[in-house]
């Protein structure tokens, strides 16, 4: 049995991004490694620039997470205009990028996913340079603000992080959070439920399932950051498992909805 660092993730738009390929920005279904990471590190206040602070963030935390509510998928068309690069010259303001004369137009397509909620369960590792008590407080008090996978997303509810201690990963993330209601009947709710809960976790693959290890999808994600300043990541292990509202298990790549498959 350990401790854990919960809180819940809710906003009307979020984005959890995927490898780029192109003009296509795509986002994951439930909030990535990287995007936990970010938001830990904004609320401890660690510059995005600071590579040690970050680095013993990234080996401090071991992160799970359960997707309540998948959200819509939508996609913006985006354009945005930027100066061709200069290396004799730095933009410090956006005012003073579009200011130059000329100005290029890129076009990218960005998506996000709609009125989701998932809940975060962070454990601390044998190397770990922080306490929950830091990051429960931190997360109450942030430094910088907090946002959902992008500047534009910034959460819609309060986190209500809390410490739950001795007891399994999937008793933390089973958390309760009160202020949130859905439905799969009417449009009286604020967010509509499909009945299906999906969970997400590192390390252990029987950590959430000990007696159906059978049913749990593992996959590969690139959301392990590798140089933040080179915007580059390596893949890591996770573990996923898909879980009928009445708390029959069934299987993640054959039963589950399609919007929840990896």
């Amino acid at each position: 049995m350990r401790s854990y660092l919960v809180f819940r993730l809710y906003g009307p738009m979020v984005s959890w991004g995927l490898p780029a390929v192109g003009g296509d920005r795509q986002t994951a279904v439930a909030p990535s490694r990287s995007a936990i990471l970010g938001l830990l590190g904004a609320a401890l206040g660690i510059r995005r620039d600071d590579e040690a602070q970050l680095h013993a963030l990234q080996q401090s935390v071991e992160i799970a997470v359960k997707q309540l509510v998948p959200g819509r998928l939508i996609r913006d068309y985006h354009t945005t205009q930027i100066p061709s690069a200069d290396r004799k010259f730095t933009h410090r303001t956006r005012k003073s990028e579009l200011s130059e004369s000329h100005l290029n137009t890129v076009l990218s397509s960005r998506d996000y996913r709609c009125d989701g909620m998932w809940t975060v369960a962070v454990t601390l590792t044998p190397q770990s340079n922080y306490t929950l008590a830091e990051l429960n407080s931190a997360l109450k008090t942030p430094v910088f603000p907090l946002y959902l996978g992008r500047k534009s997303c910034p959460p819609a509810v309060p986190l209500s992080p809390r410490i739950v201690t001795d007891c399994s990963l999937r008793t933390a993330l089973d958390t309760e959070f009160h202020t949130l209601s859905w439905s799969q009947k009417g449009d009286d709710f604020l967010l509509r439920h499909d009945g299906w809960i999906t969970y997400f976790w590192e390390s252990n693959p029987q950590a959430i399932a000990p007696d159906h290890s059978e049913t749990v999808l593992t996959t590969f994600p690139w959301d392990e950051p590798e140089n933040r300043a080179r915007w580059q990541f390596q893949s890591r292990t996770m573990y996923q498992l898909s879980v009928a509202e009445s708390g029959a298990e069934k299987d993640s790549g054959a039963s589950a909805p399609a919007d929840q498959r990896a």
